[in-house]
């Protein structure tokens, strides 16, 4: 698990994510492909340093959160700029293609 993600919940996912670029990656414990893709996501936060927030979120935890978003089925990752979704993922994504898609919002 990376230092470098943060876990957010409903009490605090808005203050981190109303500015600059954000992965979220929406996940529950009890989800196979949700374990697949967390190490992916891990190695993207110590990757991308401070240029975005790499963020994970416990829908069982904070399912306000994830229907806010219309997230329907597990893992969804959203590419958020200022709040606002630039890209949506669903199912197990790539390192490169998720770096892309930061790298895209971010340039």
């Amino acid at each position: 698990m990376s230092e470098n993600v943060l876990h957010l919940n409903e009490t605090n996912f808005q203050d981190q994510v109303s500015q600059g670029v954000a992965l979220v990656d929406f996940w529950a414990p009890w989800c196979g492909p949700c374990r697949m893709q967390s190490p992916i996501v891990d190695q993207i936060a110590d990757q991308v340093g401070d240029r975005a927030k790499i963020v994970k979120v416990n829908i069982d935890e904070a399912p306000s959160v994830a229907s806010s978003f219309g997230v329907q089925s597990i893992p969804t990752l959203l590419v958020l700029k200022d709040g606002e979704v630039v890209q949506k993922y669903v199912g197990v994504q790539s390192q490169d293609k998720l770096l892309q898609a930061i790298e895209q919002v971010d340039a």
